[in-house]
């Protein structure tokens, strides 16, 4: 997470151009699960976003991305495809 990019929403806020700021948030993409012969239950796959807000009623997920990981790839095209929402990416 970026503070330069928080204080950037923190005033677009102040200014009324977005609602609901908050940073943080998680999403669970995949529940947990257990194999059989296995003693250990893996734990669940989640996304957890940078910043989420409200610009012109449309619900935003933020991530700040200085390199596009596999990982994060990975997950946020789960993000789409299970969930339904968009994460857009800062740079």
């Amino acid at each position: 997470m970026s503070l330069r990019r928080w204080v950037q929403l923190c005033q677009l806020k102040a200014l009324g151009l977005i609602a609901d700021l908050h940073c943080q948030g998680a999403y669970v993409l995949v529940k947990s699960v257990k194999f059989q012969g296995f003693n250990c239950t893996k734990p669940v796959i989640r996304y957890d976003e940078d910043f989420f807000y409200v610009e012109k009623d449309v619900e935003v997920i933020e991530d700040m991305k200085g390199v596009l990981t596999t990982e994060f790839t990975l997950k946020r095209h789960l993000m789409k495809a299970l969930l339904g929402l968009e994460v857009r990416v800062v740079k």
